[in-house]
């Protein structure tokens, strides 16, 4: 194998981690996105701060065993706030005082 042949070779394969690396920037920036959103909509449906929105919604997440992303899809693609995060917004509090 030539020195040529060598190079084209790392480079190639540095592209493909490259790729890679950039998807998944995409899908978490996506992701953040879509996680804000609801952090949003959650304060504003229940006057919270955007870390007490933030911390309902995480609670909710892993309560249900559902990633954080797909709990945010769906208080951002309704107008009804997940059962969950009603009831860790209405219990949490008192949980982590006990």
């Amino acid at each position: 194998m030539t020195f040529v042949e060598v190079d084209v070779e790392r480079l190639v394969a540095e592209l493909e981690t490259l790729r890679s690396e950039n998807e998944q920037l995409r899908v978490a920036l996506e992701s953040r996105v879509v996680i804000e959103q609801a952090k949003g909509i959650l304060a504003e449906r229940f006057f919270l701060t955007p870390d007490n929105a933030f911390q309902a919604l995480r609670r909710a997440s892993r309560s249900e065993r559902r990633k954080l992303h797909d709990v945010a899809l769906e208080i951002v693609g309704s107008t009804r706030t997940p059962v969950a995060v009603v009831h860790e917004l209405q219990h949490g509090d008192r949980r982590r005082e006990a």
